[in-house]
């Protein structure tokens, strides 16, 4: 769905750059030198046209500044003491962009004081007993080889927003990196509004870590490409179970809490899956026009059948369990055991014989080792990330956008979550794929309702 929000994308600064860059760039087009980025050079969001009407604008809601190196920074290099967490749950690419912006931060601006705080948010607490980690390039040069986080990880913490400053100050950081997802951002948000409170010069950067790929505007999450990937694999061996059995059933619950990212594009990737279950389209187990049926109908008429779930689908339809994580997020009821045992049961109930095989990859996902495309934009961002905090760029960070590195305001990219655009040109796509009935439900009405609410969070580029 289209929305009408609008949103300020101008980056805060720390201060007026002065500093000359260590990295030698050009500032001239045409001398086959590369070039330095200046501050007035920006993306536009919104590129598509709409019912003929040209939305295109040149203002702060719609201009969203580039990222790269600047000609002039606001550290100087000699005086920068850096620090760098990890936060929330794996993902693949983690080690990939320390490794980027310790080598860069190093190498390239000559920074020699870089701190790793270990799990998370928690390693800014003495109570916890985490030490610092010092970090230099013959250090992280070999981590990008092994998935996990080598900084370690966890969720919560990020609400002890005072006891994170009071760390960061006594250690005397002025360049923070937080890589994390939606609720790791937030909490560098309020860190970092927090530190202009108390007039402290530190830069706070945010490399956006989530690998359901739910985050507004950016095109795509680091980790994200590497999981549809392992997720195809997943799906690609299960298909082969199902087609070998008769009545064979494959299902594949893959992540995604509210977004169906993940699942829709391994189904377009793997070519075998007939059905895609996401959070964003309500289905009904029973009926006629429901899952179930529609099931029966694919093994009558081909004798097999492969399913892929996002983990947030079909939750109105699970008791809640009213828990939340560490993070703040709600924990969500099982719905790949629950369609495993209602399919065994249905077709129990009509003596209709299948073999049906159920497989989670997720945390065998979550700790992969990147592709080889993911972690060149693992390295692209760490060191687009490394730049704008260089310059005294803060409360921002760092994303893709048209396929372009540029600089997003934290509070604009976490206002909610990206969600995949049902009328939009993926969802469709991924329809086409599988086959599969548009929509599998007996009352459309309801499931307008359930749907709408999901609308607001969809890209219009998926358009």
């Amino acid at each position: 769905m289209i929305t009408s929000e609008t949103y300020d994308f101008t980056i805060e600064t720390l201060g007026q750059c002065k500093v000359p860059s260590p990295i030698q760039l050009s500032t001239v087009v045409g001398d086959f030198r590369a070039n330095y980025v200046k501050d007035d050079s920006f993306v536009r969001y919104r590129v598509n046209v709409f019912n003929g009407k040209d939305e295109d604008d040149q203002t702060s809601a719609n201009l969203m500044q580039k990222a790269g190196p600047r000609e002039f920074i606001y550290f100087d290099p000699k005086h920068v003491k850096a620090g760098i967490c990890t936060c929330g749950g794996l993902c693949p690419g983690l080690n990939d962009v320390i490794r980027a912006i310790v080598r860069s931060l190093y190498n390239r601006y000559g920074v020699r004081r870089i701190l790793g705080f270990q799990f998370g948010f928690k390693g800014f607490f003495p109570d916890q007993g985490f030490e610092t980690i010092e970090l230099y390039p013959w250090t992280v040069d070999e981590i990008h080889k092994i998935g996990g986080s080598y900084l370690g990880t966890s969720r919560g913490g990020g609400d002890r927003v005072n006891d994170v400053v009071d760390c960061i100050e006594t250690l005397g950081v002025n360049v923070l990196f937080i890589i994390g997802g939606d609720g790791s951002q937030r909490g560098a948000l309020d860190i970092a509004n927090e530190i202009t409170r108390r007039g402290l010069k530190i830069a706070v950067v945010g490399i956006p870590k989530t690998v359901d790929n739910d985050l507004l505007f950016i095109d795509r999450s680091f980790g994200f490409e590497t999981a549809v990937e392992k997720a195809k694999d997943a799906v690609m061996s299960i298909h082969m179970e199902a087609h070998s059995q008769i009545n064979g059933i494959g299902l594949v619950k893959l992540m995604g809490r509210e977004s169906g990212f993940i699942a829709a594009e391994t189904a377009l990737a793997c070519h075998e899956a007939n059905f895609c279950l996401i959070p964003e389209v309500p289905f009904d187990m029973d009926g006629p026009n429901g899952f179930l049926a529609s099931l029966e109908a694919r093994l009558k008429k081909r004798h097999h059948a492969v399913i892929i779930v996002a983990e947030g689908a079909g939750q109105e339809l699970l008791t809640k369990t009213n828990e939340k994580d560490a993070s703040g997020n709600i924990k969500l009821a099982d719905i790949g055991v629950y369609l495993r045992d209602e399919i065994a049961r249905y077709f129990k109930d009509r003596h209709f014989h299948i073999n049906l095989k159920y497989i989670d990859p997720g945390y065998q996902i979550r700790a992969a080792v990147t592709t080889a495309n993911d972690s060149i934009y693992c390295e692209r961002l760490g060191n687009n990330a490394v730049h704008a905090a260089m310059a005294g760029k803060t409360k921002m960070v760092v994303g893709l956008v048209h396929n372009k590195f540029v600089h997003i305001p934290i509070n604009a990219v976490t206002r909610h979550r990206n969600v995949v655009d049902i009328e939009g040109a993926l969802w469709r796509d991924a329809i086409e794929a599988t086959d599969q009935p548009i929509m599998m439900v007996n009352n459309m009405e309801m499931a307008r309702a359930r749907m709408a609410k999901t609308a607001i969070g969809a890209k219009k580029s998926d358009r």
